[in-house]
């Protein structure tokens, strides 16, 4: 099992897509880990758009001749562990630390959301879909995470 473990751990220092995602606050080994495993080559989504629906973030619309539904729910027809390493990296990347969150451009953007009188998870997943487009963006232009002070 230590071998196994090993391995894994050396495989994904040697990509680069992992020490890019390293960069992006609260995404932790693990998590960059579980979200190249999941993804694959991030290189063949062109959009976030199309990122988001392969993990089953984008929200189901009800619509029929004049009604639209005020509850529309994310689709969750994607992996779930995806999810589950985006809420953890996205939580971590929010919460208030010592000296204020890791990431305070995300902070920040959850925080409209709720001052929008969105409801806490409802801003969460809208910062799960902000924090896709940063892992979207450090793999597709092999660029580090750079945070911008707003």
């Amino acid at each position: 099992m230590d071998d196994l473990l090993q391995s894994m751990q050396t495989l994904d220092e040697s990509m680069e897509t992992y020490h890019l995602l390293r960069t992006i606050p609260g995404v932790g080994p693990l998590t960059a880990a579980m979200l190249i495993a999941e993804n694959g080559d991030i290189k063949r989504f062109p959009s976030v758009k199309q990122l988001t629906a392969f993990a089953g973030l984008d929200s189901a619309v009800h619509e029929s001749g004049t009604f639209k539904s005020k509850k529309n729910r994310i689709l969750k027809r994607g992996s779930s562990y995806i999810r589950i390493a985006l809420y953890q990296a996205t939580v971590a990347a929010i919460s208030k630390q010592v000296h204020g969150p890791r990431n305070s451009t995300l902070f920040q953007f959850n925080q409209q959301k709720r001052d929008e009188g969105k409801p806490a998870k409802v801003a969460i997943v809208a910062a799960f879909i902000s924090f896709y487009a940063l892992f979207l963006a450090c793999g597709t232009r092999e660029r580090q995470f750079r945070l911008i002070r707003l």
